[in-house]
């Protein structure tokens, strides 16, 4: 007892606040107490005093007590916590490695040194015990989050604590694996359409077309059942696939040689047949998964066909194939159901807007002169939209020939003016082109994004319009106007046909695109230069609008001398301080085409705007779209263009190269492997 009155049992139990703050309580109420009781009676204030004093010494008793107990529990508690941390640093499935700072191993928990067969490692450097395991630290020591690697032929979630000089490994092999699996179950659709088949069948016999049909067909079927595929066949000319993710990477690995398989064997029939698949992945729902694997197809064949398009909701497009030049239809069904389209569309709107790409070519320009004598014959006013500040010397002489016709140029506007006569009702025309980046009035296609309609002779990319009213692009054609020409023929008679500007204007744009009937020209490229020279076109104004200025032809065979020709590749290389017309670069691609042993062309230029360009031409053999595409640019299998932001001509002459090079020794893998 004589404790209790000792100084330091009274520091122990004072000294934790808790305990403090409820004696001070205790004795202020004592103090009340004592008071009140001397007040009202001396015996009673003397035996609450006796009271109290007992009360408050049995009461810093048990307080004490209670705090010696609660340390004591906290003490062991830290050492249970402390063993238990120790234990599971040794037991956990975890592998935990910590270093020094010259890198040595300091530390390795049970888990992890198996993994070194229980070798002795402390004290040596990371990278002669495991060479490889030093390299993933070295790899992804800034990393924040874990990350799964590759080691010991097994998967690890991997995390590097660069200022604790910690490096943990989970084994993750086992969940991986049922990732992958998981993966490679999911599901893919894919539609088959056979490209040209209706017109290859259509002068055929009865047996000779079943007899293609059946070798088409047991060639998709044997190709399906290899990969384990499921084919049904929908149509004549169209087939429905299904089968895992797994067989669609094998597929792509190997290219889809089914392309080539048929293309080739039925060539040798005379009856060559390509095919067009749309593939579509990565959608859990199957009506999605089917429209969008359509939508794939309809971008195959608006690229041309005899190709593959791939593509899933979360990763970019795939393209396979397209090694062919799109085959001439030679039925106008289609041209005339567009024609008959357009005339609804155009009876709907209040009135049209029609407008070509930016930088506009003859084509592109005379396409819209011919889409507004569409729109005249029908009775509906139709606005040229022009970028007077973005035209070529051709295009200014055409316009400065417009001017004799008061009608054509009170109908030709600013993109701005366009943009204020714009209404809900009103229909916006794209011709030569499908993609916002090169339009001529990016804002105008805003505006009436909803009221579209797109005509153009280049392969379908991916950027396209989400819902156009009306598309018709056929790769095969020459030329926009070529197109424009062919609806002339389902047209109302009673209004006034084209007239002699008009009609030259658009056998100009055929002539340059087809080179002077030279390339992509086919026998509906002669019967519309027909039509156009039966309605007035002019031969004598067609080579005043093709004349060059003696600034562009000096440039050109300029950059014509600067040629690096190697591998049946010419490859040009403009100066960085000197800026090139497009038209002009264009025409130097094509001009090397002329040389012997080339069989594509590349001309790398700077444009005044400091976008730096790629003219790509080829002829046939060797596709410049792919190139292009992979480049961020896009065109025809022959002719083929890119604009690159932000690197210098140098920069993107070794991307150029390295590009080919890649391709050059994937082409001859492919041989090699066949």
């Amino acid at each position: 007892m004589h404790k209790i009155f000792s100084r330091e049992y009274w520091q122990d139990l004072v000294k934790h606040p808790a305990v403090r703050w409820n004696l001070c309580y205790l004795l202020i109420l004592t103090v009340i107490s004592l008071v009140l009781a001397f007040n009202l009676n001396l015996i009673v204030g003397i035996l609450v005093l006796v009271l109290a004093i007992i009360g408050g010494l049995l009461s810093a008793h048990r307080l004490r007590a209670l705090v010696i107990d609660a340390h004591e529990y906290l003490v062991d508690l830290t050492y249970q916590v402390q063993q238990g941390q120790q234990e599971a640093l040794l037991e956990m499935p975890l592998g935990m490695i910590m270093l020094n700072q010259r890198n040595e191993v300091e530390w390795i928990n049970p888990f992890m040194a198996r993994y070194f067969n229980l070798e002795i490692i402390v004290g040596k450097k990371l990278g002669d015990v495991d060479q490889d395991l030093a390299d993933l630290v070295d790899e992804h020591i800034n990393d924040t989050k874990p990350t799964v690697v590759n080691w010991h032929d097994r998967q690890f979630e991997f995390l590097v604590q660069k200022y604790h000089h910690a490096i943990y490994l989970m084994d993750v092999t086992e969940y991986e694996r049922m990732s992958q699996r998981y993966q490679q179950q999911q599901i893919f659709l894919g539609n088959i359409y056979l490209d040209n088949y209706v017109e290859l069948t259509q002068g055929m016999s009865d047996s000779d077309v079943s007899n293609l049909h059946n070798y088409v067909t047991s060639e998709i079927s044997e190709w399906a059942a290899n990969n384990h595929l499921l084919m049904k066949i929908i149509d004549d000319d169209n087939y429905l696939i299904i089968g895992h993710q797994e067989s669609l990477n094998e597929l792509e690995k190997k290219k889809f040689k089914i392309l080539d398989t048929i293309r080739e064997s039925t060539s040798k029939q005379n009856s060559p047949v390509t095919l067009s698949v749309g593939i579509a992945y990565g959608e859990s729902d199957l009506i999605k998964l089917a429209d969008m694997a359509q939508n794939n197809l309809d971008l195959a064949l608006g690229r041309g066909g005899d190709q593959v398009v791939v593509r899933s909701t979360n990763s970019a497009t795939r393209f396979y194939g397209g090694k062919t030049n799109p085959m001439e239809k030679r039925t106008r069904v289609r041209a005339r159901m567009i024609s008959q389209a357009l005339q609804e569309l155009m009876v709907q709107a209040d009135q049209l807007f029609v407008m070509g790409h930016d930088k506009p070519d003859m084509d592109s320009l005379g396409a819209c002169l011919g889409i507004r004598r569409i729109a005249e014959m029908n009775d509906k006013e139709c606005w040229i939209v022009v970028d007077n500040e973005q035209t070529h010397s051709d295009i200014q002489r055409l316009m400065h020939q417009i001017d004799n016709y008061q009608t054509i140029k009170d109908h030709i506007i600013s993109p701005a003016e366009a943009l204020e006569k714009a209404t809900d009702s009103s229909l916006l025309v794209m011709v030569d082109h499908s993609k916002k980046s090169i339009t001529i009035a990016p804002e105008l296609y805003d505006r009436l994004q909803n009221r579209l309609v797109i005509i153009d002779h280049h392969r379908r990319s991916e950027e396209f319009p989400e819902n156009p009213l009306l598309v018709y692009i056929e790769p095969y054609a020459s030329s926009t106007c070529e197109l424009i020409t062919e609806m002339f023929e389902y047209q109302p008679r009673e209004g006034a046909g084209l007239n002699k500007l008009e009609a030259t204007a658009m056998l100009t744009g055929i002539q340059i695109d087809t080179k002077s009937f030279t390339k992509s020209a086919g026998t509906r490229t002669f019967d519309a230069a027909s039509y156009l020279r039966s309605a007035g076109a002019d031969g004598m104004m067609i080579q005043s609008f093709m004349k060059e200025n003696p600034h562009s032809f000096m440039q050109r065979n300029h950059l014509i001398s600067r040629a690096k020709i190697e591998n049946a590749i010419a490859i040009v290389a403009g100066e960085e301080d000197q800026t090139y017309d497009s038209v002009t670069a264009a025409q130097a691609a094509d001009m090397l085409l002329q040389v012997s042993g080339v069989d594509a062309s590349f001309v790398i230029t700077k444009r005044a705007d400091g976008m730096t360009c790629i003219s790509a031409r080829s002829m046939g053999d060797f596709n410049v779209q792919l190139i292009m595409e992979q480049m961020g640019g896009g065109g025809h299998l022959a002719n083929a263009a890119t604009q690159i932001e932000g690197q210098t001509i140098q920069e993107v002459q070794d991307s150029l190269i390295d590009l080919l090079k890649k391709t050059e020794e994937d082409s001859s893998k492919d041989k090699s492997e066949e």
